[in-house]
């Protein structure tokens, strides 16, 4: 159960304002849908300005550019949010570029909105906090899972680091609170999203479904026998309003995941089940999506045209990369909630619920059949 301060409003009857800064993502959808449902007026942002769902009331779609500056001054001159949600992000070919574009659009952002009554800033992150970032992803010195908030940074530059001190720079400068939230994989729908395990699985079990193929394990040996967990949208959702709105949480970096614990090879299963097919587990040594699924862009293509799907490019659902990175790892990855369950954030989700939960949509959206 979420608990949070209701939007309280300003003199003059005007809602709380939310910015949401990457608002078509896989947790801005997520948070301009639990935004609009409390009440909050939301301004949408995103490089397309579109909005993630046409029929929310109280939603401004905003475009612009994070990596400009000067656009940013310009479209926002006007805004004047109370909160600002950031979750957002440009993937790099280094991890230094990683640091230079990232960090500078946190520092756009804020700086574009010095002149608005900002009280908090929430800012998503996520594990690589703790694993290190993709240049040594997993490979370097890492704590001891289960992860906690305490451990100190990694002796290495990280692009989520460059982002956490744009943040408390900005901060001090205008004397609003904030808070940092470290999601593992996040399970949620966002068409286009680059880094979207949940539709990755969906369109890689379709394609096994459609093509009489197995639905095999891509990861490593530890991934299939460890125990891990991921975070579900929609709690992620929860949890940065929840830190936004308790005066109680400000100026703190939580870990925020589902709650449960689960072994992939117990879940795999069960996830075939739900495309009828048959499940493969690990066997001797990683077989990855990129390579599996390298020539299924005309098969999926084909796929659609059949069964009049919404969506037939391959590239807008699935981003194997980033699944293979993630069910590749050689290290057990777990996450500890303490410090947000002792602070009073009591959501939780189960894991396989989530994803059945994603599936469902995809199928409603019609982008899986």
């Amino acid at each position: 159960m979420l608990r949070t301060r209701p939007a309280r409003s300003h003199p003059g009857g005007t809602p709380r304002t939310a910015l949401v800064a990457g608002a078509t993502g896989i947790a801005g959808r997520a948070l301009v849908d639990l935004l609009t449902r409390e009440g909050w007026r939301v301004l949408a942002l995103s490089r397309q300005g579109t909005a993630a769902d046409p029929a929310h009331s109280g939603v401004l779609p905003i475009a612009a550019d994070l990596t400009s500056a000067e656009e940013l001054k310009a479209v926002l001159g006007a805004a004047n949010p109370t909160h600002v949600f950031f979750t957002s992000w440009s993937r790099q070919a280094t991890e230094a570029q990683n640091i230079a574009v990232n960090a500078g659009m946190v520092r756009n952002l804020l700086a574009a909105l010095e002149h608005a009554p900002v009280e908090h800033v929430a800012l998503m992150t996520g594990l690589k906090h703790y694993l290190g970032p993709f240049d040594a992803y997993g490979a370097g010195p890492m704590p001891d899972t289960p992860f906690s908030e305490d451990e100190p940074r990694l002796p290495v530059d990280n692009f989520y680091y460059a982002q956490e001190d744009e943040l408390m720079a900005a901060a001090e400068r205008s004397g609003f609170a904030w808070s940092v939230h470290r999601a593992h994989t996040v399970i949620g729908y966002a068409p286009g999203n680059a880094m979207n395990m949940g539709q990755t699985l969906a369109v890689q079990a379709t394609l096994c479904r459609e093509l009489g193929m197995p639905f095999i394990f891509p990861g490593s040996e530890t991934q299939w026998n460890s125990v891990t967990d991921m975070t579900d949208a929609g709690l992620l959702a929860e949890h940065m309003l929840w830190a936004a709105t308790d005066e109680q949480t400000a100026n703190e970096a939580f870990n925020v995941v589902n709650g449960d614990v689960f072994r992939w090879r117990t879940l795999w299963p069960r996830l075939a089940a739900e495309f009828g097919v048959e499940a493969e587990g690990f066997d001797t040594e990683p077989r990855p999506l990129a390579a599996q699924m390298a020539d299924m862009a005309g098969p999926w293509k084909d796929l659609a045209a059949r069964h009049g799907l919404a969506e037939a490019d391959i590239a807008r659902l699935a981003s194997w990369w980033h699944t293979d990175a993630d069910l590749g790892r050689n290290i057990e990855v777990l996450t500890d909630m303490s410090k947000s369950r002792l602070a009073g954030f009591t959501g939780y989700r189960r894991t396989e619920d989530a994803f059945k939960d994603l599936f469902a949509r995809l199928r409603s959206e019609r982008l899986i059949p």
